[in-house]
């Protein structure tokens, strides 16, 4: 019986993908995120970032709330509804600091909040712990299709 190990940590960067309609503050944050091992990748709208998601599934999501076209808190609903994507940390970016603001993004599915004006430290710290969660959830859903796999074969194993 032979059996493949759980992959080995991939090397392979982490993508980000930062959303903004404000073509200044999309620039910002993007050269704020050099500093962080990880490919960032533009969207300018919802939609936009809703077709990049459903090619390239981000490892994190940087997303504005206030956009034309579609809010961040229907992009990040829509993200978070959605069992192929629902994995996706979502990073609200916003100048909203209302408490129903908040309740909503909440409601919406975000796993963090970052209020503009942004600070970059706060950014970078914030996009390295949620792509190490990430990283980390990533490997513990490999492993336990792992634990699974030999279970199977050790069930088959005994009924022969």
């Amino acid at each position: 019986m032979s059996r493949k190990a759980p992959e080995k940590d991939q090397e392979k960067t982490p993508v980000v993908l930062v959303v903004d309609d404000n073509q200044q503050n999309l620039e910002l944050l993007q050269a704020y995120l050099e500093d962080v091992d990880c490919e960032t990748v533009p969207a300018r709208d919802g939609p936009e970032a809703l077709e990049i998601v459903g090619k390239k599934s981000p490892d994190l999501i940087l997303l504005d709330v206030m956009m034309p076209k579609m809010s961040g808190f229907e992009v990040c609903k829509r993200i978070k509804n959605d069992p192929k994507t629902t994995d996706i940390p979502i990073i609200m970016v916003t100048a909203l600091n209302e408490f129903g603001d908040i309740e909503r993004g909440i409601d919406s599915g975000t796993d963090d909040f970052i209020s503009k004006p942004v600070n970059k430290l706060e950014l970078t710290t914030r996009v390295k712990t949620m792509l190490k969660l990430k990283h980390l959830s990533d490997k513990l859903e490999r492993t336990l299709a792992y634990l699974s796999e030999i279970e199977k074969q050790a069930q088959m194993a005994k009924s022969d």
